[in-house]
């Protein structure tokens, strides 16, 4: 992991609120948020049958990975949206563990977590709060899509949940969802799995998708507006011996590793 990658990891770990997950009872402890996070996941995910699509696979050569992702190249990645003029929303994601990425196989338990905050560039990051046009989000949900060499998809990992009941019932938030752009504010997930894959998954890309409230001059009650904001993150996945998934097809796969028919958009 590059040093500039792991100093925004530990910058969006301290802005963001350490998430108690749970539904309608607080938690407190990294192993009790873990646990509650993929309980929760568990409950969401749908077994994820599989279909045949037409997904071209990649090439795989001395100098490429099999599966064109970030992620894996640097161990984590930050994700950036502008979602109004000079107004970022951040998703940071890193492995956790296995933290070295090219130890992601289609057998084994791979953990990532992931951090989201919002940044108003019109004003000093010091700036006290009604001095910044707020961001709430209401809800966040992701969604997989497997790459298989034998033209298979599935979706192994789904969650969804309103972030007010993933907090401490302290933490800022309103009738428009958690806060995001405060030192109090903002959404930690320190942790949670994507379990066993298919045997021949060279890769899998997660979408986020997040419902955020975005206000239009700062201090302003009545200049909200709602948007829905997606992110996409492609993770190249190894067989279980630490090499490329085998019997590829020899073919090419996009720039970003997505799966045909996904598209990164803001709405």
């Amino acid at each position: 992991m590059s040093s500039s990658s792991h100093r925004r990891i530990v910058r969006a770990l301290a802005l963001a609120a350490v998430v108690a997950l749970g539904g309608p009872i607080t938690l407190s402890g990294c192993t009790q948020v873990v646990d509650a996070f993929n309980a929760i996941q568990a409950q969401t995910s749908g077994g994820g049958q599989s279909v045949v699509v037409a997904t071209p696979a990649p090439q795989a050569t001395s100098t490429a990975m099999p599966f064109d992702s970030r992620f894996t190249y640097d161990g984590s990645v930050s994700l950036s949206t502008e979602v109004a003029d000079g107004l970022e929303l951040r998703l940071d994601v890193w492995a956790d563990d296995p933290k070295r990425t090219m130890e992601w196989t289609t057998s084994n338990e791979k953990q990532f977590g992931f951090a989201l905050n919002v940044h108003d560039n019109r004003v000093d990051e010091k700036a006290v709060l009604a001095q910044k046009r707020r961001v709430y989000i209401s809800s966040v949900s992701i969604t997989s899509q497997t790459a298989q060499s034998s033209g298979q998809v599935s979706s192994p990992f789904q969650f969804s949940a309103d972030p007010r009941t993933l907090v401490p019932s302290d933490t800022l938030r309103s009738d428009r969802g958690l806060l995001l752009n405060s030192f109090q504010g903002g959404l930690l997930v320190p942790s949670t799995s994507i379990r066993q894959l298919p045997n021949d998954t060279y890769g899998i890309t997660l979408e986020f998708a997040l419902n955020i409230s975005v206000e239009g001059t700062a201090n302003s009650d009545t200049s909200f507006t709602q948007q829905t904001v997606y992110q996409y993150l492609p993770i190249a996945i190894f067989a279980s011996d630490g090499s490329a998934a085998a019997s590829q097809p020899a073919a090419s796969t996009s720039s970003n590793g997505r799966a045909p028919g996904w598209g990164q958009t803001s709405k």
